[in-house]
């Protein structure tokens, strides 16, 4: 069975050097190094690695910067960071990117070895420091969410009817006719729709229900 291959990129020599080791000696292969993000990318496209593991702070652009670049360069390749920060926003950037582990960069050796084996297998690993901060981030969003949903404005059918007309371009008269009510019971509704949902405008309220998956165009 080949060897996973593997990447590390750090501007750290020394660091680089203990890690690469340690993964060889653990049964990786680590076939190619960085220092930098840029060469980071062109070494993922070059080897096709079945891991990059990046540290964020690199000189020129950070690792998180980097990620989905190396993840358009090759796209089977996971990418795992290493990093000095415990900063949700920033925890939260790396998983939007794709990365698939946020290490903090203290992390033991055997650790670190073990988050590698997880990730190749299929895993995703954050330091334990940065899992409950990320449950609390992830919690606190839904419960977000929630409540926005909750405060949503609740338009009756016949409001999505009048809007779904509108989106089409008909004019009150043509909405009347097709709806069989009077021109100015459109116009009525109409406003009462602009009125719940704070908008000024048809367009705007059209807008919000596309948005809200309401009404659908063609």
């Amino acid at each position: 069975m080949s060897r996973a291959t593997i990447v590390i990129v750090d501007d750290a020599p020394l660091f680089q050097a203990g890690l690469s080791a340690a993964l060889t000696a653990e049964g990786f292969d680590v076939v190619g190094s960085a220092e930098d993000a840029l060469s980071a990318v062109t070494v993922a496209r070059n080897l096709r690695p079945d891991l990059v593991i990046l540290d964020v702070l690199m000189p020129g652009m950070s690792g998180l910067e980097v990620v989905d670049k190396i993840l358009r360069a090759s796209p089977a390749t996971k990418v795992m960071l290493l990093t000095s920060s415990e900063s949700e926003e920033d925890l939260l950037k790396a998983i939007k990117a794709g990365a698939m582990g946020y290490i903090v960069k203290d992390t033991g050796l055997p650790n670190l070895v073990q988050a590698v084996r997880d990730i190749l297998d299929g895993g995703a690993v954050v330091s334990p420091a940065m899992g409950g901060k990320l449950f609390r981030t992830v919690a606190h969003l839904l419960r977000h969410r929630d409540l926005n949903t909750a405060r949503r404005p609740t338009l009756t059918g016949r409001e999505i009817e009048v809007l779904q007309s509108v989106a089409e371009g008909l004019t009150s008269k043509e909405i009347g006719e097709r709806l069989f009510i009077s021109e100015n019971t459109v116009k009525n509704h109409v406003r009462n729709i602009l009125d719940k949902l704070g908008l000024r405008s048809r367009n705007e309220a059209v807008m919000y229900a596309i948005r809200e998956e309401l009404i659908s165009i063609d």
